[in-house]
């Protein structure tokens, strides 16, 4: 397996509204394996991982990287905050209230067994706002394929 990354400078999102989120292809679903968020504001904001079920609209697509320079293109597409609401799937637990300061933050790392969407193009992970007000903040995903 190969493994990619792509980040992003957010915009606000809300609790319909992904911040960042990656999403499967038809043929190739990404083996998450960390997600890091740090807040770029000083006012606190909490977040969750969940699973999407639907597209919405995606925000602008985002630069997927490879690690190693001989491995293939990533499949996987990463998009920044979405501007209409995808479907919700399940929620996947992983929670953050990310302290009121420029710079609080969190990195959550899956291991061995990761989180895998399913296959498809409407299948992704995104990190949104569990309450409260959104903010902007710096996000990343990983994940091998």
């Amino acid at each position: 397996m190969a493994r990619y990354s792509t980040g992003v400078l957010t915009g606000a999102g809300s609790t319909t509204l992904p911040s960042i989120s990656l999403y499967s292809i038809a043929t190739v679903s990404p083996v998450l394996r960390e997600c890091g968020l740090t807040n770029t504001t000083s006012t606190s904001v909490a977040l969750k991982l969940i699973y999407l079920t639907s597209a919405g609209t995606q925000g602008a697509g985002l630069t997927e990287t490879k690690y190693r320079d001989g491995a293939a293109a990533a499949s996987a597409t990463g998009f920044t905050t979405h501007t209409v609401a995808p479907t919700l799937g399940n929620d996947l637990g992983y929670r953050a209230s990310l302290g009121a300061a420029v710079g609080a933050g969190v990195i959550w790392t899956f291991g061995e067994q990761s989180i895998t969407p399913p296959v498809g193009t409407a299948n992704g992970v995104g990190v949104m706002v569990e309450n409260g007000t959104g903010q902007a903040v710096q996000a990343y995903f990983a994940w091998d394929e």
